[in-house]
């Protein structure tokens, strides 16, 4: 039987360039899925970042905070 889903909005797959922006820092990210609502990022360094910050992705920014981690991905929702 398959896992319900908790999102509000259906996410797509997409595979782009994005940055986690936060201060005067900002660490390069992978976007894995989008919606409205959130994304799913993959980060390729164990480096730390907060759990509030800026998405920056296609030239738009998002305020979002982190829902989850698991190793490398994240998922994160649009504030």
């Amino acid at each position: 039987m398959p896992t319900p889903q908790r999102r509000a909005a259906a996410r797509r797959r997409v595979l782009k360039s994005g940055a986690i922006e936060f201060g005067s820092e900002a660490i390069p990210c992978t976007v894995r899925s989008l919606s409205a609502e959130g994304a799913g990022i993959e980060v390729n360094s164990p480096l730390w970042f907060p759990d509030r910050f800026v998405l920056a992705v296609d030239g738009e920014r998002h305020e979002c905070r982190v829902v989850w981690k698991k190793e490398r991905r994240v998922g994160l929702v649009f504030d």
